[in-house]
């Protein structure tokens, strides 16, 4: 693409970008990032969460059983007025403190926790915030149980009058490192970089570990994180991140998440491993067998260097069990199956399929090995027979006949190699071939086509968007749907673009007839109702194998107090409005609400489970609709008033002990010697007031937010008040 063509290219999406800016934002409560994104079985853990909308905060939910979490604080946004309050009333206790040091006096212990206190909000406070909407903060408890299960869970705020969307909480198996939390970012200006990058003591660069470990961390920008461990010769380390498995999309950066690096030294600093990536995924992990005894440093940063409080990270270091690859990637609902699994200190683990009784669907199954927990592979259950790719089916000549409709279970088991099927079809029929295989996190990039007795190409397909993989930005699997033109044999092609192959190449191409079918999503995954009152969401649908028909909407199982009339998506649309009703008078606590969609088709019912999804942003442009786990709703009271966490204090009574009136002239008084005049000069104007009203009672109002959040003493709060009334006037 030459000049020109990159400067339109760069135009139009800077266009795009401002017209999405401009689009009216939504005032729900939001939250952008949780940090320690996780903790270890059996701990507490204090976990910071920048957000925004957060006014009324009163709660933390952790979805899941085995993991509870409480509210500690919440640290609304200050003015540059009541920072200067602040720091007025943390001078006066100083100065108040250093002269009873000098007395010999013993220091008030309240003043002291007054004094952290006002430190701790004056030191988290950000002028310009890179991002506002980070810029609240909120301090959450979360207690894990021992036995809680290890793996992801969903955290939400919950303001008083909404639920936020969900961030990614993970319950790990081993004990846990944490970086000091990073402040708000401050916003960089152009040229001058610098003075807003974060100012990190020399100690706090690198953290020394002990394997095996989870190190929690931020990333600044222009910042490298660094961790020093002992190993021994011959241990197989597993390096694994999360960073955009936390958080999946980030709507001012490019690529549209943190991308992180991992460099691993060993004592004389020479680098022996390195990944940005791990196959398709930007998560990157290390799979290192350890040559020598002694010190190794792994260092992690962005890929260009960016850096934010949401650039959030886990690392998990260890001789850990770590699937690389299954086989196949699914199997015939209700009928029993083997499963080959490759990878990393497996020796002596087990990994269990989903039960018989379990229906068609995608499950996440791992390994287990001395009762640690490996990584989640996804697993396809589906109603269709089955067979094995069989070789040698290279070509044509060698095609592997199948029966329709079939799901075949395949890889490409070395480069360049191509798996051919033939089948025999009949003029007028529709033939779908569809390849599941990065959406069950293959390496494979498939290209499939389909091609007559002759060689003539009939249809042909790369890539195909499936809609309902919101956190997939490469669809890479191919799908065609054409119609035979004649009887006679066909073939089916399928290879890897890069023509690459190996175990982790497996694929299952579904070969049939169309299977008219559809996915569901809403958006957002949570509903505020006031008492007796309704709430509305977005339903999207994606349509599958040509399927056009109505789509019935409804609650499923309505709980207690819910009700929904039903909604049809009609044929031919995308998405509809559905609304929720529900009859309670009283605010509680949120509940899940499970709507389902029902269709007739030619082959009977159609019954699918509406996905709550939240709408994410992708690096100024794109969306995606991320699933969430949980249909939220809330009851709220709209006229509740938070009860002011401190009692201000009582104003102090009038005296009654008034100066006795002067004596009334007497008659026997002589008369003033000055004869009055008339010429008086003219009364002086009345000076205009120095602060307007609003701008008294916006000064009062600032001061019993202080107060009530237990930041000025009773004696400052009670002087500046009396100083606004002073200004005010009667």
């Amino acid at each position: 693409m030459n000049r020109v063509s990159w400067l339109v290219v760069l135009s139009l999406v800077g266009v795009l970008a401002i017209a999405a800016e401009a689009q009216p934002q939504r005032s729900s409560a939001y939250i952008a990032y949780a940090y320690p994104a996780g903790g270890q079985q059996g701990t507490t853990v204090q976990i910071r969460l920048g957000g925004q909308r957060l006014t009324g905060l009163r709660d933390a939910v952790v979805s899941g059983t085995g993991v509870s979490a409480k509210l500690v604080k919440y640290f609304r946004n200050l003015g540059n007025q009541e920072l200067t309050l602040l720091r007025e009333q943390l001078n006066l206790l100083r100065r108040e403190a250093a002269a009873k040091t000098r007395a010999n006096e013993p220091v008030d212990e309240t003043a002291k926790e007054l004094v952290a206190r006002i430190e701790e909000r004056i030191g988290e406070w950000v002028n310009r915030p890179a991002c506002a909407s980070h810029a609240e903060l909120a301090f959450v408890d979360v207690t894990i149980d021992p036995q809680a299960e290890p793996g992801p869970r969903e955290i939400r705020l919950i303001t008083a009058q909404e639920v936020t969307n969900p961030l990614v909480f993970c319950v790990g198996q081993l004990p846990e490192v944490a970086r000091k939390a990073m402040k708000t970012a401050e916003f960089q200006v152009l040229g001058k970089e610098n003075l807003a990058q974060r100012k990190r003591p020399d100690d706090e660069v690198e953290v020394r570990i002990s394997v095996p470990c989870t190190m929690n961390g931020q990333i600044a920008s222009g910042e490298v994180n660094r961790y020093r461990f002992e190993a021994r010769k011959g241990q197989k380390l597993v390096i694994t991140t999360q960073a955009r498995q936390l958080i999946p999309y980030i709507a001012d950066a490019v690529p549209g998440w943190f991308q992180p690096v991992l460099m691993l030294y060993d004592a004389n600093g020479r680098e022996v491993a390195f990944n940005d990536d791990y196959r398709f995924n930007p998560d990157p992990t290390l799979l290192f067998d350890v040559p020598e005894d002694g010190e190794y440093l792994l260092e992690i940063t962005d890929a260009i260097y960016r850096g934010r409080e949401d650039f959030v990270y886990r690392v998990t270091i260890g001789e850990l069990p770590f699937v690389t690859s299954i086989f196949p990637l699914g199997a015939r609902a209700g009928e029993p199956v083997s499963i080959e699994f490759a990878g990393w200190n497996l020796e002596a683990a087990t990994l269990s399929p989903p039960p018989q009784t379990a229906e068609p669907g995608v499950y996440r199954i791992t390994a287990q090995r001395d009762g640690l927990v490996s990584n989640s592979v996804p697993f396809s259950l589906d109603t269709l027979p089955e067979c094995l790719d069989k070789e040698p089916n290279n070509g044509p000549s060698q095609a592997q006949i199948v029966e329709m409709p079939t799901i075949v279970n395949g890889r490409m088991d070395h480069p360049n190699d191509c798996d051919v099927f033939q089948i025999q079809g009949r003029a007028g029929d529709t033939l779908v071939a569809e390849v599941t295989a990065r959406r069950l996190d293959s390496a494979l990039d498939s290209l499939l086509k389909v091609t007559d007795a002759s060689g003539k190409v009939l249809a042909f397909n790369d890539d195909r968007e499936d809609l309902a993989s919101g956190l997939n930005t490469h669809h890479a699997d191919s799908y065609v749907m054409l119609t035979l033109p004649a009887d006679g044999v066909y073939h089916i092609h399928l290879v890897d673009t890069a023509r690459h192959g190996g175990p982790a190449y497996a694929y299952r191409l579904r070969i049939g007839a169309p299977r008219p079918d559809f996915a569901l999503r809403s958006v957002p995954s949570r509903l505020a109702f006031r008492p007796r009152g309704s709430a509305t969401l977005t339903v999207y649908a994606f349509r599958k194998d040509g399927f056009t028909g109505d789509i019935l909407l409804r609650l499923a199982e309505p709980a207690d107090g819910f009700t929904a009339r039903p909604v049809t998506l009609p044929a031919g649309k995308d998405n509809v409005r559905f609304s929720v009703t529900t009859r309670s008078a009283e605010a509680g606590t949120p509940i899940n609400l499970v709507i389902e969609g029902l269709a007739k088709t030619s082959e009977g019912e159609i019954v699918r489970e509406v996905v709550p999804a939240e709408d994410w942003m992708q690096a100024f442009l794109w969306r995606h609709l991320v699933p969430a786990q949980d249909l939220k709703a809330l009851v709220f009271d709209p006229s509740y008033t938070p009860p002011p966490k401190r009692d201000p204090p009582a104003p102090k009574p009038e005296t009654t002990d008034k100066p006795a009136d002067p004596k009334p002239e007497t008659a026997d008084k002589p008369a003033d010697p000055k004869p009055e005049t008339t010429d008086k000069p003219a009364a002086k104007p009345a000076e205009p007031p120095k602060f307007t009203k609003q701008q008294v009672n916006g000064r009062l109002r600032q001061l019993s937010l202080l107060y009530n959040d237990w930041l000025l003493t009773e004696e400052f709060y009670t002087a500046k008040v009396a100083e606004c009334e002073a200004v005010q006037g009667p």
